[in-house]
């Protein structure tokens, strides 16, 4: 397995910052390769610049100024997002990071003159996994609609492999979260990555030893 973390916080000391360190353990335990994009520890630059659009879809000179980023998509067969969710979508960071680094002929192909609309590009990743924070409430989430968690499980997940498994955690009403439910969510992160990635459950380790 070689997943790609994909982590959004400008905090190391937030409970987001503890959400990655638990999906981290739970590949290291699997046995999975890593890397970890930490976008606001590297300053990425969300922003695409008029010239990067002017090229954007000139392949593959249009990979150049996120070559390093686009190396670690091929190379993964796990994608993992870990981000706050902020007025009920993306930072502008990770949306940033998206629409820079998911191109064309490395995400998905481009009509032609054979196909009307784009095709998908990222068909060697077969799991998808997204762990995030909510301040509102999971009935408010719904009722608006959720447009990050969709940007990422539909819009991402529709140019992935076509029987890409998903994972999804989210802690709700975060501003009026406890102890006892920070500690109950990074329990259900764990529960949620062995499942995910067919990690063998401790006491089952144990077990067998």
């Amino acid at each position: 397995m070689r997943a790609l973390v994909v982590y959004c916080h400008p905090k190391n000391t937030s409970f987001t910052a503890a959400v990655r360190d638990v999906v981290l353990e739970r590949l290291s335990a699997a046995g999975a390769e890593m890397r970890v994009i930490d976008l606001y520890k590297r300053g990425f630059a969300p922003v695409l610049t008029g010239e990067e659009l002017d090229i954007y879809e000139d392949t593959p000179g249009n990979r150049a100024s996120v070559a390093e980023d686009v190396d670690d998509i091929l190379w993964c067969d796990t994608l993992i997002f870990i981000y706050p969710t902020w007025w009920y979508g993306l930072p502008a960071m990770l949306k940033g990071w998206l629409d820079r680094v998911l191109l064309p002929d490395v995400a998905f192909l481009m009509p032609d003159g054979d196909n009307d609309n784009i095709r998908p590009g990222l068909t060697h990743i077969s799991r998808l996994g997204v762990f995030t924070t909510c301040g509102a409430s999971w009935g408010l989430t719904q009722m608006i609609g959720a447009p990050g968690k969709r940007m990422i499980l539909r819009g991402v997940r529709a140019i992935c492999a076509r029987r890409c498994r998903t994972a999804f955690a989210a802690h709700y009403l975060m501003d009026s979260s406890t102890d006892a439910s920070r500690r109950e969510h990074l329990d259900k992160v764990a529960r949620k990555m062995d499942k995910f990635i067919g990690a063998v459950p401790e006491k089952r380790r144990e077990a067998r030893a």
